[in-house]
């Protein structure tokens, strides 16, 4: 199969007009056609369905096309990395997060990846839980991910990147809205708002449990994947909950942040990768890291060095 092959049936499955497509690759319509045919005597399949008023594509071609033009574009990335000059690193990550919890992190690494190494093409994964990103990560559809901590996973590193006290978020309009701070057994008889345990997320699991530790399990009203949709729900009156301190800056009109007193549970958050699965773009944007985000203060053996502590 010839690259050439493939670009001409992106170019017809674009136009769906053989005309139009041959004119797209300054080459005449006829030859065109007999391309698109080599291609699909090699697959053993009809890409497109032809008449005298119209083409379209067949169950096989639409099957075929994101197939074709990722082969293009990994093809296009392969030129331009051969043809680098010394220092610059080319390659694709795609990076998992699960949305308002990294509002304050994503970006500071993303900008400067993009800075620092403009022919790294990055993908942002939304909504991606802890142990889906271990998951992830372990079958290699993510390169990186923000995950909560600790973690235990086999073949996986992480590193700190955070650490901040969670608070309660409530509706405006709750009795206890104005306190300056609020002891947590004061919830005991709201509704909750929080993650689903399925999704198998550390944010979930550190809200039951601070609940527990103060005398009492939430009774969970509404579930929700998205972080800042907590905050919505909260707003809207569903029940309550707790959050990170980096959300008190975006609280949606309608929900306030109150601190908790005494001593407040703690979300510590990451990054995490599979060595096994590492690029030279994996390691420059890993070695950015390290740059971008202050040294943690972490106890030897919570260290990102060791797979097995991840």
């Amino acid at each position: 199969m010839e690259i050439r092959w493939v670009e001409a049936f992106i170019a017809v499955a674009e136009e769906l007009h053989f005309g139009r497509a041959a004119e797209r690759l300054h080459m005449g319509q006829s030859p065109l056609s007999q391309t698109v045919k080599k291609l699909e005597r090699r697959l053993g399949a009809t890409l497109f369905e032809r008449s005298t008023r119209a083409v379209s594509l067949t169950s096989a071609g639409h099957a075929f096309l994101p197939h074709a033009r990722r082969i293009v574009g990994e093809m296009d990335l392969a030129q331009r990395a051969a043809r680098a000059t010394h220092g610059e690193v080319y390659g694709q990550v795609t990076i998992g997060f699960s949305g308002a919890l990294n509002h304050r992190t994503l970006p500071p690494l993303t900008r400067t990846v993009r800075t620092r190494h403009p022919n790294i093409a990055l993908t942002l994964v939304n909504r991606v839980a802890t142990y889906d990103a271990l998951h992830q990560l372990q079958q290699g559809s993510l390169d990186l991910a923000f995950v909560g901590l600790p973690l235990s996973a086999e073949m996986v590193c992480s590193r700190d990147i955070a650490e901040e006290s969670l608070g309660v978020v409530l509706p405006v309009d709750h009795p206890l809205a104005t306190a300056d701070g609020i002891d947590l057994a004061e919830l005991s008889g709201d509704d909750f708002v929080t993650m689903p345990l399925q999704a198998g997320s550390v944010y979930r699991e550190i809200v039951v449990n601070a609940c527990v530790r103060a005398g009492f399990r939430p009774r969970i009203a509404q579930e929700v994947y998205d972080p800042y949709l907590i905050l919505s729900f909260v707003a809207a009156g569903v029940g309550v909950s707790l959050a990170p301190e980096c959300l008190r800056s975006i609280m949606p009109a309608g929900a306030v942040f109150v601190p908790l007193v005494g001593t407040p549970p703690v979300l510590r958050t990451g990054i995490a990768w599979n060595p096994e699965h590492s690029s030279e773009a994996l390691r420059a944007i890993l070695a950015v890291a390290d740059e971008v985000f202050a040294p943690a203060d972490v106890s030897a053996e919570d260290s990102a060095d060791v797979p097995g502590n991840a």
